[in-house]
Parts: structure tokens; sequence; C-alpha cells
């Protein structure tokens, strides 16, 4: 087997090539071997050959291709046997067959086999560049459309560019403008609700990756057993029930952003294969020997002090000095209230179209209110309430003050703990009791609820 590594040194090769792909030739002809492989190496991160697929299957068990570019008529094995095992194996890449003998029946049991395409022998430059360019196209979409189901659901709605003229805005926005022209690994730290991802999808679309994908994933949403193989993908049969090969997003990512939101409660033995794949730029699937390459930019949130957590002995040391490499810190709404006029007009623009409503008036009074009150879930918060008056017909200050009438005086409530804990508690009796809903009305996780309660001693 030859081997010939090609890396790209010029941002302008990608305008006609695949600069992070990775290619395996097989044919037993040397001369079309040689020609591939000096036609392909020049466009790609690097090129393998082999002469049998039992040189090619070799070569895979420990090493992951984009792209298999298989001849039919091999010694041994044929193409399309080997093609069949590939994908009852799992192989999720793309696969052309050439051959220089075809008819009908031929293509069509390559196509069945699981072929992208099908060339026949002799072809020129401009055919072969042509089908990768269409596989290259086609594994992209695929990517693109597991990114956009991902995004559909309640939080698109949230989306938008960075509300607010205040100072501390003003200095967080300043800060992503020289982060953004960098690839560096970002973590932004902030209590919820303060925005951390539309922080980091605003630093995504400033930077240089920003017409590449961007996948968010809540660390703390997915099992501890499962978040393994959700990262970093699977192989068929790496545990009871993996009846498939499956990606990771660190795939689905490719040459774009992942965005690794409440990265502190990753267990202590993924954040070792975490701070490995950061470090080599490459990651093992879950039961794979393969190392695949991986070009992306890591920005993690996290609502705790990880300093703390490395104390604790809950988040391991280099790895947090592995993601501080730019530590961003976003304020809570309490220290910038200056922006709750913006961000109201902002919520209710956004949101009236879509309840179908018109947009409240508030008054200088009401907005006044809003001001005074502390906002323990921030950002989100405030949206939550805007949202529920839209629903309502009127601005539902007394979600925030209980037992104050709607149209608020110009008195203004002095103990601000004080009222925190009558909403909060409030909100608790409205629901009768349900943490979890609670917590989504107030825009905090239920843990940040179950710590406010437990410090108040209330059940």
């Amino acid at each position: 087997m030859v081997e010939t590594i090609n890396t790209p040194t010029s941002p302008d090769r990608s305008l006609d090539g695949w600069p992070h792909w990775s290619i395996l030739v097989v044919d037993d002809e040397q001369g079309m071997l040689n020609f591939l492989v000096k036609t392909l190496a020049p466009r790609c991160h690097f090129v393998m050959s082999a002469t049998s697929a039992e040189e090619g299957a070799e070569w895979l068990r420990g090493h992951h291709v984009d792209l298999v570019v298989l001849d039919i008529s091999l010694p041994g094995k044929s193409g399309v046997e080997w093609l069949k095992e590939l994908r009852e194996q799992g192989y999720t890449g793309e696969v052309i067959l050439i051959t220089a003998f075809a008819d009908l029946d031929t293509a069509i049991e390559a196509l069945r086999a699981g072929a992208s395409d099908f060339i026949l022998k002799p072809f020129r430059v401009p055919q072969i560049l042509n089908a990768i360019k269409q596989c290259h196209e086609r594994s992209r979409l695929r990517r693109e459309n597991f990114v956009l189901r991902r995004a559909m659901g309640p939080a698109a709605a949230q989306r938008g560019t960075l509300v607010g003229a205040s100072p501390s805005m003003a200095t967080l926005r300043g800060s992503l403008e020289r982060v953004a022209s960098v690839d560096s690994t970002v973590l932004l730290q902030g209590e919820s609700g303060t925005g951390k991802e539309l922080v980091a999808r605003e630093l995504h679309a400033m930077g240089a990756r920003a017409g590449g994908p961007f996948v968010p994933v809540n660390c703390a949403a997915v099992s501890p057993d499962l978040i393994a193989s959700e990262l970093f993908g699977h192989a068929k049969g790496a545990f009871p029930g993996a009846t498939r090969t499956r990606d990771g997003l660190f795939h689905y990512a490719q040459g774009g952003t992942l965005f690794l939101d409440e990265i502190a409660e990753l267990p202590l033995p993924i954040q070792a294969t975490l701070l490995r794949a950061i470090e080599d730029l490459r990651i093992r699937p879950v039961g794979s020997e393969q190392l695949v390459p991986v070009n992306l930019r890591i920005v993690a949130a996290t609502n705790r002090q990880l300093s703390a957590e490395v104390d604790a002995g809950r988040f391991r040391k280099d790895l947090y000095f592995r993601l501080q490499v730019v530590e961003l810190a976003l304020p809570p709404l309490r220290e910038h209230k200056a922006d709750i006029p913006a961000l109201v007009a902002h919520f209710m623009a956004q949101l009236s179209p879509a309840l179908g409503v018109a947009p409240l008036r508030i008054s200088e009074q009401e907005m006044d209110f809003l001001q005074q009150y502390d906002w323990p879930g921030n950002v989100r918060e405030l949206r939550n309430l805007i949202e529920r008056s839209l629903i309502l017909g009127s601005l539902n200050v007394s979600a925030l003050y209980p037992g104050t009438p709607k149209a608020p005086t110009t008195e203004k409530p002095t103990d601000l703990h004080t009222l925190e804990k009558m909403h909060i508690l409030s909100v608790l009796d409205s629901v009768q009791g349900d943490k979890t809903r609670a917590a989504q009305l107030l825009g905090v996780s239920r843990r940040t609820l179950e710590r406010r309660v437990a410090e108040w001693g209330v059940a």
C-alpha cells in the first residue's frame, strides 16, 4: 500500500478541491492508480492507495476516509462484493465505482450495493473531479440537513443579534469582534438566561467559519452513558443497541463551530476524551479503531465557575486551561438594566408576529417597574414575561411582584432579594409546585431553582 499525504497550504485551494477530505483509491492497475493519486493529491487532505479490496479493508480498520474510489475488477474480492460488505459494516462515506467492462446489469448491481456514482474507464480528469464534487456536495447537504433538523424547535425563535447599548454590551461586542478573527477555543461563563448560545452564534457568524455549520449540544441534556456516542459517534456493535454506524456531532460540525453548552456537566472520563480531541484535532468513535481528523472551532459555555469546579475535583484542570484560551464573562441582566427597554422592544417585535397578536404599549411607569426587578432568570426570564403578557393582552407585572396592582405606583420596592423570593414562590405556587415547569417559566435551569429554594428552606 502507498500513502500520499498532501496538506493544503492556501485557503484558495478550497475553491476547486476538498481540502479536508481523505480519499482511498483501490485499483490493481498501477497506471490508473498513479493517475488518480496524482490528480487527487493536490485537491484534498490526503490520498491513500491500495491494489486490492483486502488491502483497502486493512487500511480502513485503523483509518477514516471520506471517499473510496473503487475498481470493480480486482484480484480476489471484487469491488462490488467489498462495497456490499462496507455498507453492511456501517461505512457511511461516499464510494465511486470505476470499471473498464460494464453493462446495464453491472451498473444496477453497483448502485444497489450502495455506490454513490459509477464511471466507465477510460475517463478524463474533469469526469472524476465532477463525480467527486457531487459526492462532496451530497455529503455537505446531509450534514446541513442534520444540523437544520436539530436547529428546529422553540430555541429557534429566540435567535437574533445582540441587543443593548449599555457599556457592558459594548464591551462584549468589542471582545467578540477581536475573538472572531482567530480560531482559538472560547469559554463563555454567565448565569442561566444570559444568552450564552446567542453569543456563541454571534461569534460564529462574525468569524471565518460563518459559512460552515453551527452545531449546539447541551451536555446536561444527554445521558452520561450516551454523551461519548453523541459527540464522537460510534461503530456498529460498539454497545448493545448499536445496530449501525453513527456519526457524532464533531462530524456534523466539520468546517464550522461546535458549541458545548453546560460543559461542567460532562463526566470526568468524557472530559479526558474531549481534551485529547481538542489537542490532537482527531476523534475516535466509540468502539472504533479509526482516528478521524476534525476541523472545527470549539466554543464552550457554563453557568458555573469552572475554577471552583476544578478545586472541587469535578472538572479537569488541564481541560479548563485548554478551554479558557479566551474567556468571556456574560453580564447578568441586573448589571445592565439600561438595556431593558431595548430588549422589551426587541422581544415585542419578534414575538408579536409569531403569536399573531398586536404589540403592547408599555407605559413609563410599567417600564420603570421592569427596571426595578432583579431578574434572576436574566434575559430569558424577561422574554418569557413579554411572551406571557402578549398572550394575556397586558403587561403581566403582577407575576414579578405578587400582591401588587397591575398599574404600578411610583413607590419603588427596596428589598430586591425579598421580591425575587416572592416571585419565585408565586410561580411555583401557580404550577402546583412543579419545579420543571416553574424553571421554564422563570427562564432558569431546574438545578438553579432547586438551589434557590433549598437556600430558603422550602421543600
